[in-house]
C-alpha cells in the first residue's frame, strides 16, 4: 500500500467533510441533538482514555519547558472532562440556527422572496494548546449543520486525536454521515498550510490561538479567515471608581486564569487616585505573584509601600502576556486612557471601574473593542457567560462575526423566491 502524501491526506480529510456537509445539511434540529447527546455520552463513557492520553501530552509539555499558562490551558482530568461534555449538551437547549426566516416579503413582481439561513458547509478550525476546542468545535459545527475538520496544535496531539475518534464514533452512530467530524493529525507542520490551500473544499477557516497562528493563517490561506484575535486587555480605573470594587475587579481579570485571551494584561490608574489606589491594589497583586511592570509614576507609588516592579517600556504595552504579569501605567484622565486602549488594545475586552456616568458613557462609546465593560471583570467575555453556549472563538474583527461567536455565525442565509410562472421583461 502506497503512504498517502501529508498534502493527499489532507486533502482527503477535507474532501470526505465535503461530502459529509450536504447530507449534514438536510439532517432536522432533532437529529443534531440526538448526536449531541451521544457526543456527550461517549466523552464520560471514555474519560479515562482521553485523561490518559492527555497525561501523555502533558508529560512531553513538560518535558520541553512550556510555561505554566499553557500547560493549565492543555490539561484535562476527569472533572474537565464532564465539563466539555456539559458543555455539549447545554448546545442542545440552544434553538436551531437553520432554516430560521430572516426576512420575507412579495416583491412586485409577484413572487414571495424569503431570506432563510443556511450552514456555511466545511468549517475549518486550526488551535493550539486546548483539547476542550476539538469537542466545542466540533459540538458547534454539528449543531449548526456543518461539516468540520480540526487541525490541533502538537502539544495536545494525542489528547486530540482520541477526543475526535471519540466525537465522530458517536456522531455516526448516532445517524451523522461519515467524514462529518474530521481531525487532521499528522505531526508534520505542512498539514495546517495545505488545509489552509484548500478553497472551494473548505468554506471558511477560524483559528484559534496566538498572535502568531492567526497572523500566519490570515496571511498565508486561500480560505476566507473568521479572525479570532489575541487579548491585550485593560481594566481602566477612574479618579471616581470605588476602589473596593475596582482591586476585585482587576484581580479578577489578571488571577483568574492567566492563561486566558480576556485575562487583564494591562491596569490604567487615574493620576488624581494614582497614590490612594495604587499601594493596596499592587500589594495585593503582588501577593498573589504577579509581576508588575509599572511606568515611572506608578513604580514610585509602589517603592513607597514596599511593593517591588520592574520597569515598564513601549513594548509592556503592546504584550499579551498569558502568564503571572500585569503592565502598570498612571494615565491623566479618560481621555488618555481611551487613547491608550486604542493604540495598544487588540480590540478584545476593555473595562472601565467608575461611579461617574459621563467617565463610564465616554469610556464605552469610544473604546474600540469587541466587549467593554463598566464596572465589571472582562473575564466575562466568553460565549457560555454571553448565553450563547460553548464559543468557538472570540472574533476582533468586524465582518460577519464580532466577539464571542457560536451557533449563528457558522450559519449564512440564502434567499428562496416562489412565484408562479412570472418572467423578467
Amino acid at each position: 500500500m502506497v503512504e498517502e502524501t501529508v498534502q493527499e491526506q489532507v486533502r482527503r480529510i477535507a474532501e470526505e467533510a465535503r461530502a459529509a456537509s450536504g447530507a449534514l445539511a438536510q439532517t432536522s434540529a432533532e437529529e443534531r441533538n440526538g448526536a449531541l447527546a451521544a457526543m456527550a455520552e461517549a466523552l464520560r463513557a471514555h474519560a479515562g482514555a482521553i485523561v490518559e492520553a492527555n497525561g501523555r501530552d502533558m508529560d512531553a509539555a513538560r518535558a520541553a519547558g512550556t510555561r505554566m499558562s499553557l500547560l493549565d490551558r492543555l490539561m484535562l482530568d476527569e472533572g474537565r472532562v464532564e465539563g466539555i461534555a456539559a458543555a455539549l449538551e447545554d448546545l442542545v437547549a440552544l434553538p436551531d440556527p437553520l432554516g430560521a426566516v430572516q426576512q420575507q416579503r412579495m416583491l412586485a413582481s409577484g413572487i414571495e422572496l424569503s431570506r432563510v439561513s443556511v450552514p456555511l458547509g466545511v468549517v475549518a478550525v486550526v488551535y493550539e494548546a486546548r483539547p476542550n476546542v476539538t469537542a466545542d468545535a466540533a459540538g458547534i459545527c454539528l449543531k449548526s449543520g456543518n461539516a468540520v475538520v480540526l487541525r490541533g496544535g502538537s502539544l495536545a496531539a494525542a489528547s486530540n486525536e482520541v477526543i475526535a475518534k471519540v466525537l465522530h464514533d458517536a456522531a455516526v452512530g448516532a445517524g451523522m454521515p461519515c467524514g462529518c467530524i474530521g481531525a487532521v493529525t499528522l505531526p508534520d507542520r505542512a498539514a495546517a498550510d495545505e488545509l489552509m490551500q484548500l478553497h472551494g473544499v473548505v468554506d471558511v477557516l477560524i483559528p484559534r490561538g496566538g498572535a502568531g497562528l492567526i497572523r500566519h493563517c490570515v496571511e498565508t490561506s486561500k480560505v476566507p479567515v473568521i479572525e479570532t484575535g489575541t487579548g491585550n486587555c485593560h481594566v481602566y480605573v477612574h479618579a471616581s471608581a470605588d476602589f473596593d470594587k475596582a482591586r476585585a475587579i482587576i484581580v479578577n481579570a489578571k488571577c483568574r486564569r492567566l492563561g486566558v485571551c480576556n485575562a487583564a494584561e494591562t491596569l490604567l490608574v487615574d493620576a488624581a487616585v494614582a497614590e490612594d489606589f495604587l499601594p493596596a491594589a499592587l500589594a495585593e497583586l503582588a501577593e498573589r505573584g504577579v509581576t508588575l511592570h509599572a511606568d515611572e509614576r506608578a513604580a514610585a507609588v509602589a517603592a513607597k509601600h514596599g511593593t517591588p516592579t520592574v520597569p515598564a517600556d513601549e513594548s509592556d504595552w503592546e504584550t499579551e502576556y498569558l502568564s503571572a504579569d500585569l503592565a502598570v501605567r498612571v494615565v491623566d484622565g479618560v481621555d488618555e486612557a481611551v487613547d491608550h486602549v486604542n493604540r495598544f488594545g487588540t480590540k478584545h475586552s476593555e473595562a472601565i471601574v467608575a461611579e461617574d456616568e459621563r467617565a463610564v458613557e465616554a469610556f464605552l462609546a469610544r473604546v474600540d473593542a469587541a466587549a467593554v465593560y463598566a464596572n465589571a471583570s472582562t473575564a466575562f467575555t466568553d460565549g457560555a457567560e454571553f448565553g450563547l453556549g460553548a464559543e468557538i472563538g472570540i472574533s476582533t474583527q468586524k465582518l460577519h462575526a464580532r466577539g464571542p461567536f457560536a451557533l449563528d455565525a457558522l450559519t449564512s442565509y440564502k434567499y428562496v423566491l416562489r412565484g408562479s410562472g412570472q418572467v423578467r421583461a
